[in-house]
């Protein structure tokens, strides 16, 4: 695996890094700083998405035939790492990086043409219909039922759906429902997508350990679903599910925003005292654990890396994403620990008013990065659940990489 930039790349390189120096705005940076959710507040990443379609380069993992950059696998690493290193936010990842790729792969001509414009602009904020109270490891044991209409034009969907985020900006959900409960559970699964703005459909706030309203749980109550809106034959959504997860677990680089935030912590640790007389910095026990976080990250990377090499050859990511997934998700909560044994006693305060950007954000008790800390830490406590749990992982691994 060659790892060394070809010269076209390099040039790639510093034209994202030219741009993003010349248009990522410095409240949008810190609004990102700011926020201790995996997903930022739609005004932040709303905002910097606009200024990417303007680009042309929101539909980077795209396609060009689908509207994408038609940018290479390396093309797309260079970019995420840059925007990472430069502090930029996620971005709306459930509707560019989640579904579109879901349709524009599998969907028939008229949804793309209904859809992926729709993303690209911000029309429709989608959010994701997967977890239910009772199936959320084991996915394949969902009940929300979708009743077909006897005329065969529209379903009818009844149950509900659990830490379901970013439900209450969303007007679109793509779910997973139960399309026949008589076969394996795995082959009467289907793939649709849900107006959330009609009768029948009701959310409501789940707040999390941090205080943060990220994730709902969403109710159906007869909500519709035209057949049009059907991804896919019938009993396809299982299919279709792995496809996305696939793309979940190794469609991003996680590398190098864990590498922002852990230079965005040594950096205050440079200005921390150690209760000695010195600075935290310059302690041995805690450069040993920085260096210990990231050995991690590199590791993370290189693996990140020969993933992409085999995208680049056309192969498809496989199992190995299961090894980034939970790799990233135990070095989150690592960089999210140190953040808070950093700042001592300032960085166990735990205000609940949100935002903690803008003009009537918080007062912040020592820094802003005080202030975040701890909220992030109890946040990243989902990391080793969402997308799959560590365990469901580490099954993924055993039995498709090592063949146990």
């Amino acid at each position: 695996m060659d790892i060394e930039l070809s010269p076209e790349d390099q040039a790639f390189r510093d034209e994202v890094r030219a741009f993003l120096a010349a248009n990522l705005p410095r409240e949008v940076i810190d609004g990102a700083a700011s926020s201790p959710t995996v997903f930022v507040e739609p005004d932040i990443g709303q905002r910097w998405n606009a200024i990417l379609a303007a680009k042309g380069w929101l539909a980077y993992q795209w396609p060009k035939e689908a509207g994408g950059t038609g940018w290479s696998p390396v093309q797309r690493y260079i970019f995420e790492k840059e925007c990472a290193l430069a502090g930029a936010p996620n971005l709306t990842v459930l509707g560019l990086k989640l579904v579109a790729p879901v349709i524009y792969t599998f969907g028939t001509p008229e949804q793309k043409a209904k859809y992926l414009p729709r993303i690209l602009s911000g029309e429709d904020y989608w959010c994701q219909g997967f977890s239910e109270p009772g199936s959320g490891s084991d996915l394949a044991s969902l009940q929300c039922r979708a009743t077909l209409s006897e005329d065969g034009t529209h379903y009818k969907l009844n149950g509900s759906k659990i830490w379901t985020t970013h439900a209450h900006w969303a007007n679109r959900m793509f779910a997973l429902v139960r399309t026949d409960a008589t076969v394996k559970k795995q082959a009467g699964i289907s793939f649709v997508l849900v107006d959330m703005n009609q009768p029948g459909v009701s959310v409501r706030p789940l707040l999390t350990l941090a205080g943060d309203h990220e994730v709902n749980q969403v109710f159906l109550e007869d909500a519709i679903v035209p057949v049009e809106d059907r991804i896919g034959e019938e009993g396809d959504g299982w299919k279709l599910a792995k496809f996305l997860l696939e793309n979940e677990r190794g469609g991003s680089c996680h590398s190098p925003k864990l590498e922002y935030d852990l230079g965005q912590i040594e950096k205050d640790a440079a200005a921390e005292p150690d209760g000695r007389g010195g600075r935290l910095a310059d302690d041995a026990d805690w450069k040993r654990r920085v260096a210990k976080v990231r050995l991690g990250i590199q590791s993370l990377e290189m693996i990140e890396l020969k993933i992409l090499s085999e995208v680049a050859k056309g192969r498809p990511p496989g199992p190995q994403t299961s090894l980034c997934k939970l790799l990233a998700s135990n070095l989150r909560q690592d960089v999210d620990l140190l953040a808070v044994d950093l700042y001592g006693t300032a960085g166990l305060q735990l205000d609940f008013a949100r935002p903690f950007y803008g003009d009537n954000a918080p007062a912040a008790i020592h820094s802003r990065g005080a202030q975040v800390a701890s909220a992030r830490y109890l946040n990243s406590r989902a990391w080793t659940i969402f997308g799959g749990t560590n365990e469901v992982q580490a099954g993924i691994i055993a039995r498709t990489v090592l063949g146990l």
